[in-house]
C-alpha cells in the first residue's frame, strides 16, 4: 500500500507526459499533496478550481436522478489534458486525485489505466 507522496511520486514517473498531480479533498477544496506543476501550472489553485467542477457534476448527477459513480473527468485543452479521478476505495471519500498532462506526450488511456492502479493502492 502506498502513501500520499509515494502515490504521486508514482503518478509523475509512470505516467507519460505528466506536469503535476494533486490529491485533493473535494469538500473542502484543498490539496492534501501536490508534485509538479510549476508557475504555468499552481495545483493549489488547480484542486481549489477542480473541486468546483466535481461537485457540479455530482449536483447536477443527482438533479438528473442518475445513481451512478463518477470515475473520472476529463478536460481537453489545446494542449493539455486534465484528469479528475474520484477515489472509491475505503477511506477516501471526497477524495480526488488530478492529473495535469502535456497532450503531445502523453497516452490518455494509459494515463487513465495508471491513475486506477495507483488509487489501489493509494492507503490513506
Amino acid at each position: 500500500m502506498a502513501n500520499t507522496e509515494t502515490a504521486l511520486k508514482e503518478a509523475m514517473t509512470s505516467i507519460e507526459g505528466t506536469l503535476g498531480v494533486a490529491l485533493v479533498d473535494y469538500t473542502s477544496g484543498m490539496a492534501l499533496g501536490t508534485l509538479g506543476g510549476g508557475k504555468d501550472l499552481d495545483l493549489t489553485v488547480a484542486a481549489a478550481g477542480n473541486t468546483d467542477v466535481v461537485r457540479a457534476k455530482v449536483r447536477t448527477m443527482e438533479h438528473l436522478g442518475l445513481k451512478d459513480e463518477i470515475e473520472d473527468i476529463l478536460i481537453t485543452l489545446g494542449g493539455q489534458y486534465h484528469l479528475i479521478r474520484l477515489l472509491k476505495a475505503r477511506g477516501t471519500n471526497g477524495l480526488f486525485l488530478y492529473l495535469a498532462l502535456d497532450k503531445a506526450r502523453a497516452n490518455l488511456a494509459m494515463a487513465r489505466h495508471q491513475l486506477k492502479k495507483i488509487e489501489a493502492e493509494l492507503d490513506l
